[in-house]
This record gives C-alpha cells, sequence and structure tokens, in this order.
C-alpha cells in the first residue's frame, strides 16, 4: 500500500499550502502531506509553489506592495510579478492565500483570501500536531543560489532549529534538482532523499553547469541512469505520466519503475488528481476539464504498480481508492 501523500495539502477543496488546506488533508487521513519551501528576504523557509505569488496571494491588491512587481528569469524562464526574495517574512505573513486554478476549482476559489501564507515551521508544526509525515521540495535551488541563498544550509537549519534533525522517519526531502540533494548529504542530512523526475527537459542545476551536456530526466531512467541515482539517493518521483502511458500504452506501468525497485529505489509519483484536465485521454469523461473523469480507472494502473508513494489533491479519494 502505498505512502498517501497531501499534495500542498488538500487543494482540490481549499487554497494550496493555507493552514485549513493542510489541516483537511490530515484529517482525511493522510500518511503525509508536501510543502514546497522558497525563501523570503531574511531567509526564512516559505511555503509556496513558486517563489512568484501573484496568483496564489492576494498580493496584487496590496496597494504597498504595488512597487514590487517585477520581472525575474526563473530557470530560464521570464516570469513578471511579485516574488518571495524581495518581501521579509513579516510582509509576507500578512498575505492572504488564492487557489491557483480557480476555472477548474471554483469550491476552493471560494475560500481566497481567508488564510495567511505559512512558513515550513507551521506546516513542521501541523504535521507533528496531526501524527503524520512531511515530504518536503526544495524549489528552483539553482536559481536562488545566484541570489545568494543557499536552500540546503536554509532547510538543514531550519529543520535543526524545528526540532526534526532526528525525524529521519517522519520526514523525506525531494527535488527536481540533483544538486541541491548532494549538497544535503554532504551536510549529513539524515532524511530519505529523491529525485523528482519531470517527463521531459532536463533539471535546471545541471543545464547551468553543464549546458547541453546535461543529463536529462528521461536519462535518469535508464539502466545506467538508475544505477547512478541509487548511488546518490533513496527514491525516485516521476511525472505520473511516465509510470501510466509506456510506448504509448495506458494501461499497464512503465518497466522502469520494476528496475528501480530492483536497484533498493523506493518509487514515488505525482500527482492523482480526478478532473478530466488532470487525466490521460482514455480516462477523460463529458463534462469539461473541471469535471471528475473515470480517474479510478487511471490510478488502477498506479495501483497494480505497487508503488511507494503517491501525491494526491483530494485526499479524501486517495485514502478510499489506495486503501481499498
Amino acid at each position: 500500500m502505498p505512502l498517501i501523500i497531501g499534495h500542498r495539502g488538500a487543494p482540490g477543496h481549499l487554497p494550496e499550502h493555507s493552514r485549513g488546506s493542510y489541516r483537511l488533508a490530515i484529517s482525511a487521513g493522510v500518511d503525509a502531506v508536501e510543502p514546497d519551501v522558497v525563501p523570503s528576504r531574511d531567509g526564512v523557509l516559505v511555503v509556496r509553489h513558486e517563489n512568484e505569488i501573484g496568483s496564489t496571494t492576494d498580493v496584487s491588491t496590496r496597494r504597498e506592495f504595488a512597487d514590487r512587481r517585477t520581472s525575474k528569469v526563473v530557470d530560464g524562464e521570464r516570469l513578471t510579478g511579485w516574488f518571495t526574495e524581495d518581501f521579509t517574512w513579516d510582509e509576507l505573513r500578512t498575505l492572504r492565500c488564492r487557489e491557483r486554478i480557480p476555472a477548474l476549482r471554483p469550491e476552493s476559489a471560494a475560500h481566497d483570501d481567508t488564510e495567511p501564507v505559512l512558513r515550513l515551521t507551521d506546516v513542521l508544526d501541523l504535521a507533528r500536531a496531526g501524527g503524520v509525515r512531511v515530504v518536503l521540495e526544495i524549489k528552483h535551488a539553482a536559481s536562488f543560489a545566484r541570489l545568494g541563498f543557499d536552500m540546503a544550509e536554509l532547510v538543514d537549519a531550519e529543520l535543526r532549529e524545528a526540532g526534526w534533525a532526528d525525524a529521519a522517519d517522519s520526514l523525506v526531502i525531494e527535488s527536481f534538482e540533483p544538486l541541491v540533494l548532494s549538497r544535503l548529504r554532504g551536510r549529513g542530512i539524515p532524511f530519505p532523499l529523491v529525485q523528482l523526475i519531470d517527463s521531459e527537459g532536463a533539471p535546471w542545476d545541471l543545464r547551468e553547469r553543464d549546458g547541453a551536456d546535461a543529463a536529462t530526466y528521461a536519462s535518469m531512467l535508464t539502466p545506467a541512469g538508475l544505477d547512478a541515482l541509487a548511488a546518490e539517493v533513496e527514491g525516485i518521483s516521476p511525472a505520473k505520466a511516465l509510470i501510466l502511458e509506456p510506448d504509448g500504452d495506458a494501461h499497464v506501468p512503465a518497466r522502469f519503475v520494476a528496475e528501480a525497485r530492483a536497484r533498493g529505489l523506493a518509487v514515488f509519483t505525482w500527482t492523482c488528481r480526478p478532473e478530466n484536465a488532470f487525466l490521460l485521454p482514455p480516462y477523460r469523461l463529458p463534462g469539461g476539464d473541471g469535471a471528475f473523469g473515470d480517474f479510478r480507472r487511471e490510478w488502477a494502473v498506479l495501483r497494480d504498480a505497487e508503488l511507494d508513494g503517491v501525491f494526491v489533491d483530494h485526499p479524501e479519494l486517495g485514502v478510499e481508492f489506495f486503501r481499498r
């Protein structure tokens, strides 16, 4: 039975990374919750999916912060908006959470502007009080390094300060960028490390370091790539489509799942969502992007793959299906 992980809490019902979202996930019976972390200007780890927060907070309505709107390049992509690293934590804590995809999730959007932005410490406290684990994702480590933030150092320091330094069975750390995971290992971090693997492209930190020779995500799932990962991390977390649709077949799990597990790697996947917009075409039903499709049939492929963990946006559905 896989670890059921509340992806940013319970964003199918409440704005992601809000206190209510995490509490709802915990009350639904998840095994773990997943915060993403980015830094504030004064080095506090803030729980946001991205450092650009124009669409996930009420910052655009705050006249006192109008002059903070700017454009930046993050992982090679030019973005315009408001960025956490331009605010102190005392400023960020005054902001309120908003639903990131309101057109698809109006139920969640109805709760916009009701709850404040959280720190990593806040989520750790919620998890401990609720008796669940934490799967912590480090975002944009290479981009932040160029701005003077060492994400490995910040994560290490905050976990120690929060009393989680010895909680090796209660926390997992993941990132799309292998170099920050390597730096964490070098700092003596005792937690399992998991390499996130996207469906295309290459990790940004490797692209910065190696240019056109950077190892791609696809290469990580080859036998040689899995051998290399097994020497560095405890698990992998590929995008759901990579597991569901090997060689165009959406009915059997990809071969690399068994190959990874044979090398001692745990295998997670992201993200189980019931809406048509997030399902592979064979599992979509009438009703539009926001309607629920035949998600149970899609998820059955993941269940049959005997994964170690699945990320879910609707925790009650994940708990009901994967624990049946």
